[in-house]
């Protein structure tokens, strides 16, 4: 990990960026493990500023939800308690991680069943997951 203290000016100009945009006087550890990176450092930063920024389609609590539900799919233990906490201080409650997480317990569970049995999607859903018009249907 490398510290605020010990970190080359690159890497301090974006510890000081990541403070400065999430109103925080300390640099968590995600950030110290790719500093040893310090590209990869800008680069995902700059990444999570555009992504997770407010003012997009979704709500700053409803990324912050998504990125729980991809995280415990993945099993990702840091990213999972990082984005909770995220997800909390943006508006979650315990109700809706309760919710969030029985969520994707079943979409796991079903995805594994469709992508087990080799389901084929049905055109309706297809056209319109993919952005394009649903078939008419036949007569």
């Amino acid at each position: 990990m490398i510290e605020y203290d010990a970190a080359p000016p690159e890497v301090r100009a974006v510890y000081d960026d990541i403070m400065a945009t999430r109103g925080v006087d300390w640099i968590n550890n995600f950030w110290k493990a790719l500093a040893h990176d310090p590209a990869t450092l800008a680069r995902i930063w700059d990444q999570v500023k555009t992504v997770m920024a407010p003012g997009g389609a979704l709500d700053p609590v409803v990324k912050e939800m998504v990125y729980v539900a991809v995280s415990a799919t993945n099993g990702c233990d840091y990213c999972i308690a990082s984005h909770t906490a995220a997800a909390k201080k943006a508006g979650m409650d315990d109700a809706m991680l309760g919710e969030l997480m029985a969520v994707v317990g079943l979409a796991n569970q079903t995805n594994a069943l469709a992508t087990g049995l080799r389901v084929p999607v049905d055109p309706p859903f297809e056209a319109t997951a993919f952005g394009r018009r649903p078939a008419e249907p036949t007569k």
